[in-house]
């Protein structure tokens, strides 16, 4: 794993422009970057990469019956109880899932280390899964890469396949995100898109113009009843919504499905450590009540934990309310604590790597049950925010 200068191509802002890409550069500043971009080896990729991902993706839906049978559990994850059954019955039901993103530490050299999963609502899914391709075939076209350099990336056409395999052709979703939200816009309309490369029927609602009906359906602004719907919206946040209460009757089925509450929400972390304590992929990781008791899991973890750890709510977005300290020193803390009252995790910390002063994480992107991609992003920081760059990465020859 190598970080190469390569140099931005010459007509970077009209190929953003041409692509719809209108967020490469946000306040002033490059979002895609690539100046530089990262390199890895086939081995890499497949080896430490890939296939954990895969692994660590069955570990959590064991995770998920795990929680799902445990009211300890429900209640330390915070899923209020007026929902426990949908959450339960999506689980018991099999509700076919679609796809997610592991965040991942990973230097070349070691077992890429979980950090957390982004299972309901993974962004920068048109910057993984479109621009970069698009990046690697030009750079590849104009020599600036040797031919045959490759990209871990079959995440668009793994997006069809999936919608292919779970619904009919002609089936009609219906796909919402709040649509002034460049960013979550733009992850949505990739994710239609592969719909409709699957002959499937896509049609983009507004989060806020969705309503009920007289009957409890949920509709669309021309009030068009909805059967199936991809939501860019978390679930912890939609069961806390005023229309909460017409969820299970409505007739709707939810991309994701209910029970990914369990495995988007950062409590996850210490159920995987009590699940699979040791496994090399992940970081030993516990709610704060047990660090404060000092149990039997936390002191066999002791060594790990007094190198650093990282304090973070179970729920939160970009960083926030994110600290990383060893013992009392506070290595770095996120400036936006807007979620800091929710209930906490601990998790060892994991020191990142450190390219030219830039800390890189990859995102493993899982579609159905497998790894099918990836994309990185850095920032200066250690705690990855709103606006640390995306890079592109590519697979020597």
């Amino acid at each position: 794993m190598k970080r190469i200068v390569l140099g931005a191509r010459p007509d970077l802002a009209q190929k953003a422009k041409d692509a719809g890409f209108t967020f490469h550069a946000m306040y002033g500043e490059p979002y895609w970057d690539e100046d530089t971009a990262y390199a890895f080896t086939l081995p890499q990729v497949e080896n430490d990469i890939e296939d954990p991902a895969t692994e660590l993706h069955a570990m959590c839906r064991e995770a998920a019956a795990h929680i799902i049978a445990s009211e300890e559990l429900m209640e330390r994850l915070a899923i209020p109880r007026a929902h426990w059954d949908l959450v339960a019955d999506s689980w018991h039901t099999a509700q076919p899932e679609l796809y997610g993103r592991f965040d991942l530490i990973y230097d070349g050299t070691g077992p890429a280390k979980m950090i957390e999963y982004n299972a309901d609502t993974p962004t920068a899914l048109f910057e993984s899964a479109s621009f970069q391709w698009d990046w690697l075939e030009d750079m590849v076209a104009s020599g600036s890469l040797p031919a045959g350099s490759d990209q871990f990336n079959g995440i668009f056409e793994a997006l069809t396949a999936r919608f292919a395999h779970l619904y009919p052709k002609d089936t009609n979703i219906h796909f919402t995100a709040v649509q002034e939200l460049i960013e979550d816009y733009a992850t949505v309309e990739t994710m239609a898109y592969a719909a409709r490369a699957a002959e499937m029927g896509a049609h983009f609602v507004d989060l806020a113009q969705i309503g009920v009906t007289d009957a409890g359906q949920f509709a669309d602004a021309d009030s068009r009843v909805i059967g199936k719907l991809f939501k860019l919206y978390p679930w912890e946040d939609l069961l806390r919504d005023d229309f909460a209460d017409h969820l299970a009757t409505s007739g709707c089925q939810f991309i994701e499905p209910a029970w990914k509450a369990t495995v988007s929400n950062k409590g996850l972390l210490p159920v995987l450590w009590r699940l699979f304590e040791g496994h090399p992929n992940l970081l030993p990781s516990f709610f704060a009540d047990e660090i404060t008791a000092g149990t039997d899991a936390v002191q066999r973890a002791q060594d790990v934990l007094s190198q650093g750890t990282v304090t973070k709510p179970i729920f939160g977005r970009e960083g926030a309310s994110v600290t990383i300290q060893r013992g009392d020193q506070i290595i770095e803390k996120s400036t936006d604590q807007d979620y800091a009252d929710h209930p906490m995790i601990v998790q060892a910390y994991a020191e990142m790597p450190n390219f030219d002063g830039f800390h890189p994480i990859i995102g493993a992107w899982i579609v159905g049950q497998t790894c099918v991609g990836m994309g990185l992003r850095e920032d200066q920081s250690r705690i990855t925010q709103n606006l640390s760059r995306f890079k592109p990465h590519f697979i020597q020859p």
